[in-house]
């Protein structure tokens, strides 16, 4: 469970903190290229920065999976508490189990009054250590990627973005409830003996059986090429839209002054 869970946070995560990189980026890249950059003015966005920059994404992957796995697989036990394998779930109420287990994951502290998911914090380093201590100090290559860790930090910390990646997500745990739902269609045998069956708790399963059809779900999230799900999430009008803010914000000559 806690795999196929991480493939979908992991996969949501991803598409949607490199669409803002990249916007940011490609409004930099702009700007460089504008009339303003051409009187011999250093550019801002140098190929060794936006190098530096995209390479904050090893957190994500590294550390910040690290510690969702965790929070994920603490949930998942909890939840999931010494279930026979014999035991039957219908598709309702492993609906409840992923919703109950994504509580636990997402969850804010009580004292937590930011506006922001605390899934930011898995997806960039933290901003009192952007970059690792170097010996020289810092070059101004690092001065540059510095600032566009903290305006990326901004990004992720608006509410427009807790809103975009919940969507995500929500799209994610429904396409991963889809995929396992062929697996609870009813038999005709079923259907003889309860005459017309559409409810989804009407077909349960045992857990032996419910194991390898969740565990088969990550392919389909984050091992297809081309994975169709990745393409479904670049699709979404709201991230097209907040990607397009992202670009407007750093594309302008106004940005220049800051």
């Amino acid at each position: 469970f806690t795999r196929s869970i991480v493939a979908v946070y992991s996969t949501c995560m991803l598409v949607v903190l490199l669409r803002v990189q990249l916007n940011i980026i490609g409004g930099y890249i702009y700007l460089d290229n504008a009339a303003l950059c051409k009187n011999g003015t250093t550019p801002l966005a140098p190929p060794e920065v936006q190098q530096q920059y995209l390479s904050s994404i090893q957190h994500l992957l590294g550390d910040g999976m690290v510690i969702i796995t965790h929070f994920a697989i603490n949930a998942a036990v909890f939840f999931f508490p010494s279930i026979s394998l014999k035991h039957t779930l219908s598709l309702l109420e492993l609906e409840q189990k992923l919703k109950d287990i994504r509580k636990a994951v997402e969850h804010k502290d009580s004292d937590q009054i930011e506006s922001y998911s605390p899934l930011c914090h898995y997806l960039m380093p933290d901003e009192e250590n952007p970059l690792a201590t170097q010996a020289c100090g810092l070059t101004e290559r690092d001065i540059a990627t510095i600032k566009l860790l903290n305006e990326t930090r901004d990004m992720l910390e608006s509410p427009d973005f807790s809103t975009v990646l919940g969507t995500c997500l929500n799209r994610g745990f429904s396409r991963l409830l889809d995929n396992m739902a062929e697996f609870f269609r009813p038999t005709e045998q079923d259907v003889s003996q309860n005459g017309s069956v559409n409810s989804l708790s009407s077909v349960s399963l045992p857990l032996a059986k419910i194991i390898p059809i969740i565990n088969g779900q990550i392919h389909s999230v984050c091992s297809e090429t081309p994975s169709h799900f990745v393409q479904d999430l670049l699709m979404m009008e709201q991230v097209k839209d907040f990607a397009a803010n992202v670009y407007e914000a750093f594309s302008t000559p106004q940005q220049l002054e800051k």
